[in-house]
C-alpha cells in the first residue's frame, strides 16, 4: 500500500470523495419542486442507514424519514451545533432541569447552549477523563430532573463516553436520555433505539464524510410529544428559524419549511451512499483499526495519550506533545510534509495534537502520515525508536 500528496488527517471536517464533490457541484434546481424531493428522500434513507435506524424508503412521498422504530430523521440547514440548539430549544422549558456531564470543550459547549433554554447543572470533569458515574447516578436518583444531555464523542480530548451505560441510568430514573452524536454517528456504534435516545444529532462532515454546513437529528416519538405539548401549554422557548413544528409538518412531504441547504444535501447523500456500500459496521471497524493502529504506535514510541484507557475514541486520538515541542511542529508539518493533523483547543492550545480516523480515510493514508509525522519529530531532534509503521496497521 502507498500513499501519494497529502495526508489530510484531522477530525472533520474530512476529506469529500468524488461523488459527493461531484454533486456539490450540480447546478441550481427549485427547493419546492419533486426533484429536490426526490433528493431529500434519498437523504432522508441514507441518514436513517447511519444513525442505525430501521431502513426506510429512499423514493419520496413514501415517508422516507421515517421506520418500523418510532424515529423519524430531520435535516437541519445549519452545522451540528444548529441543529444541537434545535434539540434543546424546542425540547426544554426554561424552568427543566437538565445535567449535563462533560470532559471536553464541545460537552462544555451543550453545557453552555443548554443554560440559555433550561436549567442546566453542569458537572464539568477534567478534560479527557471518564465521567463519574457514581455522582451521575447520585443526580438522576434525586428524581427531579428532565433529561441527561451529552456529547458523546469528545473530539477536544479524544474520549467516548459510556452510552450505553448512561442510557440505562436514564432508562432506571425515567430522564430523557439527549445525545450530541455529531462526531460518532457513522463512525462508531451508535443505537439510539437501544438506549433509548430521544434524540441525537450528527454532522455531515464528520463521520459520515459529507460536507459542512448540513446536519440532522434523529428523534423518536416521545421527543416529538413532548416538543408539541409545550408548544400547546405556551411555556416554550422562542425559536423561529430552528423551530422544531414547521420541521415536522413539512418532513413526511419530503421538504423542509425554510429554504435548504440544496447543494449540501445533495452532497451528503452522495457521501452516505458510499457509506452503505462501505457497510455501517465495517466503518466503524476500520475507524477503529486506524485508531488503535495510532494509539499503540505512538504510545511506543514514547508519547503520551490525554483520554482514560479504556474510554479512547476510535474517530480521535489526542496525543500529547514530547517536552519542548509546541504548535511549530504541525506547521511544518504542514508545510514541508504535506500533512495536517488539528492541534489542542482552550488550555491545551500548543500541549498535543490530534489525529482523526473518522470518514473514509483509507489505511494507506494513515500510514503514510504517521511516516511523515515520525519525520517531522525527528527534524525537532525529538529521539524516537524505529518501528516498523505499516505493521500497526
Amino acid at each position: 500500500m502507498s500513499h501519494d500528496g497529502d495526508c489530510f488527517l484531522v477530525p472533520g471536517p474530512v476529506r469529500m470523495n468524488s461523488a459527493c464533490l461531484e454533486a456539490l457541484s450540480t447546478p441550481a434546481i427549485t427547493a419546492r419542486g419533486s426533484e429536490f424531493r426526490d433528493i431529500m428522500a434519498r437523504l432522508n434513507s441514507g441518514l436513517r442507514y447511519a444513525f442505525n435506524l430501521s431502513p426506510s424508503s429512499d423514493k419520496r412521498k413514501n415517508e422516507s424519514w421515517s421506520g418500523d422504530d418510532g424515529y423519524k430523521v430531520i435535516t437541519v440547514s445549519g452545522s451540528g451545533t444548529a441543529a444541537m440548539e434545535m434539540v434543546m430549544a424546542n425540547r426544554f422549558r426554561p424552568n427543566d432541569r437538565v445535567l449535563v456531564p462533560t470532559n471536553g470543550k464541545f460537552g462544555e459547549r451543550v453545557a453552555e447552549m443548554g443554560a440559555r433554554f433550561c436549567n442546566v447543572k453542569h458537572l464539568k470533569y477534567e478534560w479527557g477523563r471518564a465521567f463519574d458515574f457514581g455522582e451521575i447516578e447520585e443526580q438522576l436518583a434525586r428524581g427531579n430532573w428532565e433529561a441527561l444531555a451529552i456529547c458523546h464523542n469528545e473530539t477536544s480530548s479524544g474520549i467516548t463516553q459510556d452510552a450505553a451505560e448512561l442510557a440505562e441510568m436514564c432508562q432506571r430514573h425515567g430522564v430523557a436520555f439527549i445525545l450530541d452524536g455529531i462526531t460518532s454517528v457513522g463512525g462508531l456504534p451508535v443505537h439510539p433505539e437501544e438506549w433509548g435516545a430521544e434524540a441525537v444529532v450528527v454532522g455531515a462532515q464528520k463521520c459520515t464524510a459529507g460536507p459542512s454546513g448540513i446536519a440532522a437529528i434523529a428523534v423518536n416519538q416521545r421527543f416529538i410529544d413532548r416538543c408539541i405539548a409545550i408548544r400547546n401549554q405556551d411555556d416554550s422557548n422562542p425559536t423561529y428559524y430552528l423551530d422544531i413544528i414547521p420541521a415536522l409538518k413539512k418532513g413526511s412531504d419530503d421538504q423542509t419549511p425554510w429554504t435548504p441547504a440544496i447543494n449540501p444535501a445533495m452532497g451528503w447523500a452522495a457521501a452516505l451512499e458510499t457509506l452503505k456500500e462501505e457497510g455501517l459496521e465495517n466503518r466503524w471497524n476500520r475507524c477503529k483499526m486506524l485508531a488503535e493502529g495510532v494509539r499503540k504506535l505512538f504510545l511506543d514510541l514514547g508519547f503520551e495519550l490525554l483520554a482514560d484507557e479504556f474510554f479512547r475514541s476510535t474517530t480521535v486520538t489526542a496525543i500529547l506533545y514530547p517536552e519542548g515541542i509546541n504548535d511549530d511542529w504541525r506547521t511544518r508539518l504542514k508545510e514541508e510534509y504535506s500533512t495536517q493533523v488539528i492541534g489542542g483547543q482552550d488550555h491545551l492550545k500548543g500541549k498535543m495534537f490530534r489525529i482523526g480516523s473518522m470518514g473514509e480515510t483509507p489505511v494507506s493514508e494513515m500510514i503514510e502520515g504517521c511516516k511523515r509525522m515520525i519525520s517531522c519529530f525527528k527534524d525537532f531532534e525529538i529521539d524516537l525508536p524505529e518501528v516498523d509503521v505499516e505493521s500497526y496497521f
